[in-house]
């Protein structure tokens, strides 16, 4: 399966798609890149002349791609017979430490821990473009195809 299929998958669009692409996937781990627009929605009202992009926004760009893009991929072989996929987020433990700003691209690296009974639970975390770590955690969700 190609980085575009399971983008394509995905069960979000613009504006809350936080997927640009995937640079390597395999049975174990993900990375995927997205850039924060300077006119992203939520920018319009956090904070005031200081826009930051939202921890919740940080949060739903690591579990679109390091969970979700993920679990795509680990369920191709039944997403072959049904397309279509539901996700619900089940747990997620986060600790931030740099903020994301407008413009920004990050890069999500995410390990799966582990993946029965269409649960899967992930280390995640959130690099800027110079390697400094935005954010990390473990954020676990169930897929059903």
């Amino acid at each position: 399966m190609k980085a575009s299929d399971i983008i394509a998958l995905l069960p979000y669009q613009r504006p809350f798609l936080f997927v640009d692409d995937i640079g390597m996937i395999t049975e174990d781990a993900i990375e995927g890149h997205y850039t924060f627009r300077r006119d992203e929605y939520f920018y319009q009202g956090h904070f005031k002349n200081n826009p930051v992009t939202p921890g919740v926004i940080l949060t739903e760009c690591m579990a679109q791609i390091g969970l979700v893009c993920l679990g795509i991929y680990l369920m191709k072989d039944e997403l072959k017979k049904d397309l279509s996929t539901q996700i619900a987020l089940t747990s997620h433990q986060m600790d931030f430490y740099l903020p994301v700003f407008p413009g920004q691209k990050v890069t999500v690296y995410s390990e799966k821990e582990v993946f029965r009974f269409n649960k899967l639970k992930c280390k995640v975390k959130m690099l800027t473009e110079d390697g400094d770590l935005v954010a990390r955690g473990i954020i676990s969700g169930m897929l059903k195809a």
